[in-house]
């Protein structure tokens, strides 16, 4: 039985009106990608909570395409990069360039100056370039040559990377993957998406029936409201508990951080506000809990060789705590 707590921070008029936009921008994007609703609700949830979204799964499952009915759905500027070995930090966040005429230097805006940055292909680009993304994913801002650059609002960088092929490829580092919200993936279509897809194979780019449904702002004033969604203190004290529980975890030498349960927070409230609800349930945080936390951990190698996953240890462990009981209303 689901039970709700004592009282809601959102009126019901305000998680109604978000479930409804939600609903509508998760049916655009499945023009796009079909069969696959959880992952479309997800990268919302992630837009919506002010976060970054990194797409892990094998060619020809979708993932640019995702990333680019998303960027098309809202309707701000747009940037992609297509991360390659010989990539520059300066390909990505600009630079300053002497004008002759004016004798002045004059800043070129790379592609990171946008509301929905595409990174694809992330991980075969070298350390130092993923780096350059660090500051603009944790604090909305770049620095170049000293000065401080605030970038559009909302900024969302939505990454990919395939984790068959690694020849040639550079692993993220943890604090950058640890800048990511979610990871996520997509996994192939059921026989009836797959189906519908290749009877409408004539369409090479399914994204360019998307339509621009929300503006900047638009996304801005829907975090504030999923922001206020209520947290019970037993589920914040259920999210502390997850924590822990992975830091004492045999197999982990770094379990989830602090960082780590506040991304939790905001990732529940905007999907407790999704399904119309001024509140957070267990069950939410259960759902989210994989998504959210599982690449935050960092394996002890032996664990790892012996086929332990960061998703096994984050399952593992919502199966040992067991979840709060909130008062009915």
């Amino acid at each position: 039985m689901t039970l709700a707590p004592e009282r809601a921070a959102c009126s019901r008029d305000d998680v109604g009106y978000f479930a409804d936009d939600f609903a509508s921008l998760t049916a655009n994007i499945e023009h796009a990608i079909v069969g696959k609703t959880h992952c479309v609700r997800l990268a919302l949830t992630c837009l919506f909570s002010g976060g970054h979204l990194l797409l892990e799964d094998v060619p020809g499952t979708g993932k640019t395409s995702l990333a680019k009915a998303i960027a098309r759905t809202v309707r701000g500027r747009h940037g992609r990069i297509q991360f390659t070995p010989d990539l520059l930090p300066g390909d990505v966040t600009g630079g300053n360039i002497y004008e002759p005429q004016t004798g002045r230097l004059t800043l070129r805006r790379g592609p990171v100056f946008a509301n929905i940055l595409l990174a694809d292909e992330i991980n075969r680009a070298s350390p130092k370039t993923q780096s350059a993304l660090l500051q603009a994913m944790e604090e909305g801002r770049i620095t170049i040559d000293g000065a401080d650059h605030e970038l559009d609002q909302p900024f969302m960088v939505i990454a990919t990377q395939n984790p068959i092929e690694q020849a040639g490829t550079y692993p993220l580092p943890e604090a950058q993957l640890d800048r990511f919200l979610m990871r996520t993936e997509l996994g192939y279509p059921d026989a009836q998406a797959t189906i519908r897809l290749l009877a409408e194979s004539a369409v090479r780019d399914r994204t360019t029936e998307i339509a621009p449904l929300i503006d900047p702002d638009g996304v801005v004033e829907r975090r504030y409201l999923a922001a206020g969604v209520h947290l019970d203190p037993a589920v914040l004290a259920y999210i502390s508990g997850i924590a822990d529980d992975t830091r004492r975890a045999p197999s982990v030498r770094i379990g989830v951080s602090v960082r780590g349960c506040q991304s939790l927070v905001r990732a529940c409230r905007t999907w407790a506000a999704a399904q119309g609800r001024g509140y957070v349930l267990p069950d939410d945080v259960a759902a989210l809990a994989v998504p959210v936390l599982a690449h935050r951990l960092v394996l002890d190698a032996e664990a790892e060789f012996d086929g332990v996953s960061g998703q096994s240890v984050i399952e593992k462990t919502l199966r040992d705590i067991v979840p709060p009981a909130l008062r009915a209303s």
